[in-house]
């Protein structure tokens, strides 16, 4: 492995005062994916910039819309009572990535930047319609996450900006009765592995009529992709097992899989369906529980 320079601002300032000094630096979090990364020689960087000492970028504020530093560890967000209430889908997924050692040094705004159609947080977050805040030198600004994905490895953040912090709006989808529930599902060859394919689903009802639907599906396209078809088909309709059937169809002929050394393409269109048909009716079980 080449050498390599790594710098630990302790400011933003000071972190895009650096980055102006060095353009071709890359910022770093954890450095689960960068280091792996970097000894298979896929980058070689001159010089790191390590995000993990800026307090801006630290903490879980749950002031109103709960807003997550893009430097909390996957561990942090397991632990947080306040994720744990509000947004246990969210959890279910950081539960599911890699290792206790992974998660321990693992970020959310890592998992979100290296941009993987995998990111096990990526889908959770999406059927929360959470958004993304961006921040560059001359201020920031904010995106649903739906448009921070744009092809494997590739945000639409520009070269000068950074991801500070990611915002979920003030929901509870845990509380029986409240209308509102989330599930999480992934598949992977063993425990450990990244998803063959994995789903999240959101539905807020008034009876047994859907008034909200948000399905985002993982590792079946070249990003973590919301299934607006599903969505659509979901919602203003009552929940039957008709119903859920159709969408599970549809769930499959809305994603793009590839083939590939751990599933084909096939496999993975196959899961998408099972997926949704489980947690539809897990969710709509677990209402009249």
């Amino acid at each position: 492995m080449r050498r390599y320079a790594y710098l630990k601002p302790g400011s933003m300032a000071e972190v895009f005062r650096l980055k102006e000094d060095i353009p071709d630096a890359r910022f770093v979090g954890g450095g689960t994916d960068m280091l792996v990364k970097i000894k298979n020689r896929e980058l070689s960087p001159s010089t790191l910039i390590s995000l993990r000492s800026v307090p801006e970028l630290q903490g879980i504020d749950s002031r109103g819309a709960v807003r997550i530093g893009a430097m909390t560890s996957i561990t942090d967000l397991i632990r947080n009572e306040i994720l744990r209430r509000r947004y246990p889908v969210l959890v279910q997924a950081a539960r599911r990535l890699g290792s206790a050692q992974i998660r321990n040094v693992a970020t959310l705004g890592g998992n979100l930047c290296n941009c993987s159609p995998c990111a096990d947080t990526a889908t959770p977050l999406l059927v929360l319609e959470a958004r993304a805040v961006l921040q560059n030198p001359r201020g920031t600004r904010e995106i649903p996450l739906s448009e921070f994905f744009k092809q494997p490895g590739e945000t639409c953040m520009a070269s000068d900006e950074i991801l500070v912090q990611v915002l979920v709006p003030a929901f509870n989808a845990s509380r029986k009765g409240s209308g509102v529930r989330a599930a999480f599902f992934k598949h992977g060859r063993v425990k450990m592995d990244l998803a063959v394919a994995s789903l999240s689903v959101l539905i807020q009802t008034e009876g047994d009529k859907v008034t909200k639907a948000r399905l985002a599906a993982g590792s079946v396209a070249p990003v973590p992709l919301r299934l607006a078809k599903v969505e659509d088909l979901l919602e203003g309709q009552n929940l039957s097992g008709k119903l859920i059937g159709e969408a599970s169809r549809v769930a499959k002929e809305s994603v793009a899989p590839i083939s590939d050394i751990r599933s084909t393409a096939e496999y993975r269109r196959h899961l998408v369906g099972v997926f949704t048909r489980r947690a539809l009716e897990s969710l709509w079980t677990w209402r009249e529980a």
